[in-house]
């Protein structure tokens, strides 16, 4: 689940839903009911179940409103729509539904690349981590973490995209290459977990930009994703409150370091000073975003069940 978007790829131009009108509840309203559905089985379920029924109510929510909000300005076959809430997991439902959006068969070696990622995600999932002795849960944890959002963000997600490509359908993929990002801005911005990059934009940046300015829109956009965070994460464990938000918010504020006057002259903006900024920033405090609460009380039990530890 996690997911943000910011400066620099958060001032391309997108075309705005429009200005909210009574027409607009119907797409609000299942996002509050499913959310709240979630909400109401906290103590019915265990940790783990809770996280995914959670994440799940809030995903399908927000497909539902991202394609009420394009319904009406994209001519669509009936199959885009149900294709759309049912079997993609991007938030960009205008290119998704556009049958004038069309993109070519997608090459040979992509295949290969997203396939072999697929492999190296459940590689690290279901051999990895089980080489990590019992006494290093934590470890254990962090690794199967990482293998499930290699196996799913990189690998399965990006194969999905490329089935929607073979059809003409212009699906654009979640993550592109982030380890390539040469600022904090354009990781966020352009590479890392798009469909919320585009869901902020329209829902967040876009309409209040006029009032709060580039930077306050941006910075609200991080501290968002940091409350959207803490829901998934430390909702369901019962502990770490405000962790994610805080380094969420600690990226907004880098990122606005990182195009400062201070920035500029340091040079962190591009290059390889832009890319280790990056790395540094993203890496160096992740565990205030997955804390150990967490993962002992989430992931190592989800991982049991599915055998990987």
């Amino acid at each position: 689940m996690s997911h943000s978007s910011h400066v620099r790829c958060l001032q391309d131009e997108v075309e705005p839903f429009g200005a909210f009108d009574n027409s607009e509840w119907p797409g609000w309203m299942p996002l509050a009911a499913l959310a709240s559905c979630a909400v109401a089985t906290r103590d019915l379920l265990k940790p783990w179940q809770f996280m995914w029924c959670l994440a799940f109510a809030i995903f399908f929510g927000l497909k539902w409103l991202t394609w009420w909000k394009a319904r009406r300005n994209v001519a669509h076959a009936g199959w885009r729509s149900v294709a759309y809430l049912l079997a993609w997991p991007g938030m960009d439902a205008k290119a998704f539904l556009n049958p004038g959006e069309r993109v070519p068969s997608p090459p040979v070696r992509s295949w290969a690349a997203a396939a072999s990622t697929t492999a190296f995600g459940a590689i690290l999932i279901w051999t990895v981590a089980r080489t990590i002795p019992p006494e290093e849960p934590l470890v254990r944890g962090w690794l199967g973490m990482l293998g499930l959002i290699v196996l799913l963000h990189f690998g399965i997600f990006q194969l999905l995209a490329l089935v929607w490509q073979v059809f003409g359908v212009n699906a654009k993929p979640i993550m592109t290459k982030p380890l390539r990002s040469e600022s904090l801005a354009e990781f966020w911005g352009k590479r890392w977990n798009l469909g919320f990059r585009q869901l902020s934009y329209d829902l967040i940046f876009k309409p209040l930009r006029p009032k709060l300015g580039v930077a306050g829109a941006s910075l609200l956009v991080f501290v968002v994703s940091g409350l959207i965070h803490d829901l998934v994460i430390s909702f369901p464990a019962r502990a770490g409150y405000g962790l994610p938000t805080v380094y969420f918010t600690l990226q907004g504020l880098l990122v606005l370091f990182e195009r400062s006057a201070i920035g500029h002259a340091i040079r962190i903006q591009n290059g390889a000073r832009g890319w280790l900024f990056a790395v540094l920033a993203t890496a160096a405090p992740c565990y205030w975003l997955f804390h150990p609460a967490f993962v002992r009380q989430v992931i190592l039990p989800f991982m049991e069940i599915i055998r990987a530890i």
